[in-house]
């Protein structure tokens, strides 16, 4: 089995492309696993070929990542405090689990 930089020279030969070098991998690498972590696993791969597509510069990249990373942190910190949405009309303003509060008898 070829090791990863290989791998990565072989693909990179057979798309007509010249390999990254060690530093632009560190830096797709750190971009992928922010996206992983910050999401699902399957934004690494995608977030990787949007880079690509867009033809941003992989420390751009990475900056972005953070950057959305910390914001999406952020609002998930909001809705783990409390902040839940409006329950919709006519459905009271009891506990909807267990029916507390909302006029209902037991």
């Amino acid at each position: 089995m070829p090791s990863a930089s290989e791998w990565q020279e072989l693909y990179a030969e057979r798309l007509g492309a010249a390999p990254p070098d060690a530093g632009t991998v560190d830096l797709l690498l750190g971009m992928t696993g922010i996206a992983a972590h910050a999401s699902e696993r399957t934004a690494a791969p995608i977030s990787a070929w949007l880079v690509g597509m867009a033809g941003t510069d992989p420390a751009v990249a990475l900056a972005l990542a953070k950057e959305l990373a910390a914001e999406l942190a952020v609002g998930d910190e909001s809705r783990a405090a409390g902040a839940l949405p409006d329950a919709p009309a006519g459905t009271g303003s009891g506990d909807a689990l267990t029916g507390a509060g909302d006029g209902s008898s037991d």
